[in-house]
């Protein structure tokens, strides 16, 4: 006995032509024409190529390479160049054999077929890996000339939605619940069944460049329709028929409790109706220079979150001003590492000039810890992270050699500018003297306070950052992300001085700690909300992608605690 799924591709698309267009390019996007095969040149494409990305899923962590699924593969596979930001995403573009020629319509096109015997080992594993992708809805990517090809479907109230990936298939539970994608189609509601999409209608739209000053046209958008056909004889497919249905036989279902919720915070600020003296400050100015205990911490970490702080307003910038759209894969990313890599000089000077200040004498403890500390809790995390990755065989395991250059940057550019950064600060004098003071202090309560409002700053913004990240959407409001990130800085300096003032009128000038973790408390905040997204917002499943989300949620903690305390702390 043995189940047997053809795959049959129709390719069945339209090309319309738009008479009036008008638009921009982002920078370092180059607009490719397509012609008819009788009107090609060089710059010219008359064959459009699909490209497919890895696969990942909502309900888990762990995304798949499209070749792990056994899909039709491209005779002649190849992968486009990759920049570092992209191996990081964990983006694993390839061709398909999905190939069109511009003007050339194609109709019920046979592709390819897949067999799957029950009785051989290899084949049951397949077929079982095929199930378990449709039940935790792993979702397709494609795309075309750099643009995803959307799926769009109707919902309430005759609304279209359109999704930039569709799914593998879906499944139909033992109670007789369509789940996912099967809810969109009557005819799938046979309990216990998956009902694989082997099928798609794909829709090109172009813009011709006729009057516009260049020649041939150029494609607007990619939409396409999944569908689950089984025809009566594979080798003539005729694209109509019931659907594919593949026994789910005792194959363990899980169940989920899809909630929706909304999350406020309310903050309420109240003025104490006595005010303290303006004397009371003016009693501890002669203490307020003594150094901390625990100062060459205090000053690695301001020297990192000097680091980190301006490599994120560069990088939102250049991103405020379109060069690294999601549109160009991986330059996120990649501008991130190259600014941290190349900004170790300001994080040594930072390091070192605190450091001093406090009267502190070993300089060479301090550079090292400076530029090893908390890149190697970081380091160490993400290395863990990706052994989990590597066991689980997912597609966002980083490769090793690009391991070996990570490392190679951190050690031969970072680490070195750090040294330079740190020989300046310690070669510059410095004017302050003063005693050893012991560090007691009683700072919880100011330091809960004074993380509420950076957190109220930002709590919106973070809903939609965590969906981009987990819920694999696309983010494109780096403009109003910029704007956040100017408040955030602002609140973070307000709160920070506001709460630096109150404990000096107390007589209190145990305040460079307090001035750190005032606002670096927000990244407490955010770890957990965090936790609440994860409970309430995903429907992740398995110890494996547990692990690696709040593995790489204690990364992000970490370095929003150094960026914030660093900036609060020399705001004080």
């Amino acid at each position: 006995m043995k189940t047997r799924i053809d795959t049959e591709f129709v390719l069945v698309f339209t090309l319309v032509a738009f008479s009036t267009c008008s638009g921009f390019y982002l920078p370092g996007l180059a607009p490719v024409s397509f012609c008819e095969d009788v009107k090609g040149g060089d710059d010219c494409q008359t064959l459009i190529q699909l490209f497919v990305n890895r696969l990942d899923s909502v309900e888990s962590v762990l995304p798949y390479e499209y070749d792990v699924f056994d899909f039709c593969k491209d005779d002649n596979e190849r992968r486009p160049s990759e920049n570092l930001g992209q191996v990081l995403f964990g983006e694993r573009i390839e061709t398909s054999p999905y190939k069109f020629s511009f003007k050339k319509d194609e109709k019920c096109k046979k592709l390819c077929t897949k067999t799957y015997v029950k009785d051989k080992t290899e084949d049951k594993n397949m077929l079982d890996f095929l199930k378990r992708g449709m039940q935790l809805n792993y979702q397709h990517h494609w795309i075309v000339d750099n643009m995803p090809v959307t799926w769009c479907y109707d919902v309430e109230d005759s609304q279209k939605y359109c999704n930039p990936g569709f799914p593998i298939g879906c499944l139909v539970t033992t109670e007789g619940r369509a789940k996912d994608a099967c809810v969109i189609n009557s005819e799938f509601n046979k309990k216990n069944t998956f009902y694989i999409f082997n099928h798609v209608d794909i829709k090109l739209t172009y813009h011709n460049g006729e009057g516009e000053g260049w020649r041939g046209a150029r494609l607007v958008a990619a939409t396409l329709e999944p569908k689950s056909i089984n025809n009566a004889d594979a080798d003539k497919p005729t694209c109509e028929g019931p659907p594919m249905e593949v026994p789910g036989d005792n194959f363990y279902m899980h169940k989920f409790d899809h909630s929706i919720g909304s999350d406020w915070l309310w903050c309420t600020l109240t003025q104490q109706e006595d005010a303290q003296e303006e004397s009371g400050w003016k009693q501890v100015h002669g203490d307020v220079f003594r150094p901390p205990r625990k100062g060459m911490l205090l000053s690695v970490f301001l020297g990192q979150g000097t680091q980190i702080f301006i490599m994120t307003f560069i990088t939102l910038f250049l991103a405020c001003l379109g060069f690294l759209s999601p549109a160009n894969r991986g330059a996120l990313m990649t501008c991130s590492v190259v600014l941290w890599v190349l900004l170790g000089t300001p994080a040594g000077y930072v390091s070192a000039r605190l450091y001093k200040t406090f009267g502190g004498e070993k300089w060479k403890t301090n550079v090292l810890l400076t530029a090893l500390l908390c890149p190697g809790i970081v380091f160490a995390d993400f290395f863990l992270m990706n052994l989990i990755l590597w066991v689980e065989g997912s597609s966002a395991a980083i490769p090793f050699g690009t391991l070996v250059a990570i490392l190679a940057l951190w050690f031969g550019i970072s680490v070195p500018l750090t040294f330079i950064g740190a020989y300046f600060g310690f070669k510059r004098p410095v004017s302050l003297k003063s005693d050893p003071l012991s560090f007691f202090t009683k700072p919880v309560p100011g330091i809960v306070m004074g993380g509420i409002l950076p957190f109220g700053c930002i709590f919106i913004q973070l809903f939609f950052i965590l969906n981009s990240i987990w819920s694999h959407q696309m983010y494109y409001m780096f403009g109003f992300l910029f704007l956040v990130f100017i408040i955030l800085l602002i609140t973070c300096s307000e709160a920070t001085i506001l709460l630096c003032y109150f404990h000096l009128c107390a007589e209190d000038y145990h305040w460079w700690w307090r001035s750190f973790l005032t606002s670096g408390f927000t990244a407490v905040y955010l770890f957990v909300y965090a936790v609440h997204y994860f409970f309430s917002k995903l429907q992740i499943v398995g110890a494996a992608s547990t692990i690696l989300y709040f593995g790489y949620t204690s990364i992000m903690v970490l370095i929003f605690f150094l960026f914030t305390g660093e900036w609060s702390g020399n705001t004080a």
